[in-house]
């Protein structure tokens, strides 16, 4: 049996229809990965800094360990001073204030505001 170059190469040949179908498909799941997990993650990412940027003194605010109290400084350094009560003080870092928990209590303290009694005659 002679092997030459040429017998070795129309051995070998791919076929046309098959080769495209694996890239395909991995481009198909990245595409997927990108719109389902990357997209997202980078909006919320993108929403909790703006939420920690427009943070001002006097909100009221609970970090992600829980801790409710009220902005009382903005330092420069990025940090916040935090009344916890009265007289009773904290310094923590913007990126601890939780923009869900905060939201949550500001939607709970306001639906409690608004709720008024009536006095019936």
């Amino acid at each position: 049996m002679q092997l030459t170059l040429s017998t070795i190469m129309l051995q070998g040949a791919p076929q046309a229809g098959g080769s495209m179908m694996p890239i395909f498909l991995m481009v198909g799941m990245f595409v997927v990965m990108y719109f389902f997990m990357i997209r997202p993650q980078a909006k919320k990412a993108k929403e909790q800094k703006a939420f920690a940027d427009s943070m001002n003194s006097g909100e009221q605010v609970v970090t992600s360990a829980g801790i409710h109290g009220r902005i009382n400084r903005a330092n420069d350094d990025g940090t916040l001073q935090l009344e916890i009560s009265r007289g009773t003080f904290m310094t923590i870092e913007r990126s601890a204030v939780s923009m869900e928990m905060t939201v949550a209590y500001r939607k709970k303290a306001d639906a409690t505001a608004g709720v008024t009694t009536t006095v019936t005659k």
